[in-house]
């Protein structure tokens, strides 16, 4: 990749932001959906780029530029958040850390435990290996990447594990987008959602996505002299050079591990608060907006789920097209329980939000989760990102550990005991985490469904 391929593709996806942000404005469609101008300038470019019709020449190296992004946004977290007291983050965090941590788990053992118990009894001519329960998982949470991972460790074991773990991470970006917005809908028309109202009484400024002249406000103020320095580079810079360290930490800790793969925006979380508390021991924060670091947060928020969606791969051969399909509805139907009946009743602060963005995350990517967040809370204000930041350090862990170790244990003709034990685990975290950070009746009562 040249720099000219970066420069080309930036310009082209910020050529279809624009598009996007100006079809927002105007049809009305998109408007009753209420898709951000990033959503809408994604599916063009997936429509337009090298996966659909190839009018926009994007580059090779379209799908590297989300997992890129991601690094950036957490490593903005630490400079924009505003968790309140510590007792409080806390708590939040820790009901952040069980519910996300259990679906994770669960996603993975029911997903075993659903395919080896009802799709091979229901395509017994198949041959259908014990570790195709692993693809509702690896697509619909871990997205192409997992599902490329788990394809490596097959190898030629089976070979059609890459094409169904794509496949259903392409659907899984699908069932996340269009099933966000429904249960965005579904909320917000019940006064469910904290900074989004009813659609039939936005304002006509959110819906077109459009503000008034009279009613503008600024982005920050600026603690530099444009004469030294622009602030937003000035802002913009740290980001990016805390993301630009965290990647080389991530790797050397990996050649380190033996090839273990670190999450890259895991490690710049981390490091991003190691340089907020230097910063505030040294007062040097006084120097800095805290509005400036949001909006260089945001950008990459925009150009994250652009990327992401634009390059989906459409023309995926699908193998097994029946257990496949049956596979991820019942996915599907588990992600929506989950929601519904544990995750609402379970996060202690802005349930709603931060269900949408679990819904997100575990049916498409982060990046997905995200772009729903981005919703019903454009600025962010519910902190989701923020504690799913910390929570995820821990959680990372143990996706690692799942991705390297889960299909040579199904290889191994361990697949039952494994789902049975997944689980089993995924339950007891989320049944403690409901019986310790339990809403208040009153509060129950408001979220009931």
């Amino acid at each position: 990749m040249t720099a000219w391929e970066l420069f080309t593709d930036l310009g082209f996806m910020c050529l279809l932001l624009l598009v996007g942000t100006w079809l927002r404005a105007r049809v009305r469609v998109l408007q009753a959906l209420f898709l951000p101008a990033s959503l809408i300038a994604g599916m063009l470019g997936l429509v337009l780029g090298p996966n659909g019709f190839g009018v926009v020449p994007f580059s090779e190296s379209l799908a590297d530029y989300s997992g890129i992004l991601i690094a950036v946004v957490f490593a903005a977290m630490p400079f924009t958040s505003r968790l309140g007291s510590f007792s409080q983050a806390v708590r939040n965090v820790a009901a952040t850390w069980a519910t996300f941590q259990s679906v994770v788990i669960l996603y993975w053992g029911v997903g075993l435990l659903f395919s080896l118990g009802i799709i091979t009894m229901l395509f017994p001519m198949m041959d259908i290996p014990d570790g195709f329960g692993l693809m509702l998982a690896a697509g619909f949470m871990g997205g192409h990447g997992t599902a490329a991972a788990i394809a490596d460790v097959y190898g030629d074991r089976w070979v059609e594990a890459q094409a169904l773990g794509m496949t259903a991470a392409t659907v899984g970006i699908v069932v996340a987008i269009v099933g966000g917005i429904l249960l965005i809908k579904y909320e917000s028309q019940r006064g469910r959602t904290s900074y989004l109202q009813k659609f039939s009484d936005l304002p006509q400024e959110l819906r077109t996505g459009m503000v008034h002249p009279d009613r503008r406000q600024s982005v920050g103020k600026s603690p530099v002299s444009t004469m030294s320095i622009d602030p937003l580079v000035y802002h913009a810079g740290v980001i990016l050079a805390v993301s630009a360290v965290a990647y080389l930490i991530a790797e050397w800790i990996s050649q380190a591990a033996g090839g273990l793969s670190v999450p890259t925006f895991s490690v710049a979380f981390l490091l991003a608060i190691l340089v907020v508390l230097v910063m505030r021991a040294t007062k040097a924060s006084r120097h800095f907006d805290v509005q400036l670091f949001e909006r260089t947060s945001s950008s990459a928020s925009d150009l994250l789920v652009a990327f992401g969606v634009a390059s989906i791969s459409p023309d995926i051969v699908v193998s097994y097209a029946g257990p496949l399909a049956l596979l991820l509805t019942f996915g599907v139907v588990f992600i929506a329980s989950y929601y519904f009946l544990v995750a609402k009743r379970t996060f202690t602060d802005h349930p709603v939000e931060q269900s949408l963005f679990l819904w997100g995350v575990h049916t498409g990517t982060v990046a997905m989760g995200i772009a729903v967040l981005r919703i019903v809370d454009p600025e962010m204000k519910s902190k989701t990102l923020d504690y799913y930041g910390v929570a995820y350090v821990p959680i990372g862990f143990v996706d690692i550990a799942i991705i390297a170790v889960l299909p040579v244990l199904v290889i191994a003709g361990w697949a039952w005991t494994t789902a049975l034990v997944l689980t089993a685990v995924g339950i007891a975290i989320i049944t403690l985490a409901k019986l310790t950070f339990a809403r208040t009746p009153a509060a129950a009562q408001t979220e009931k469904v």
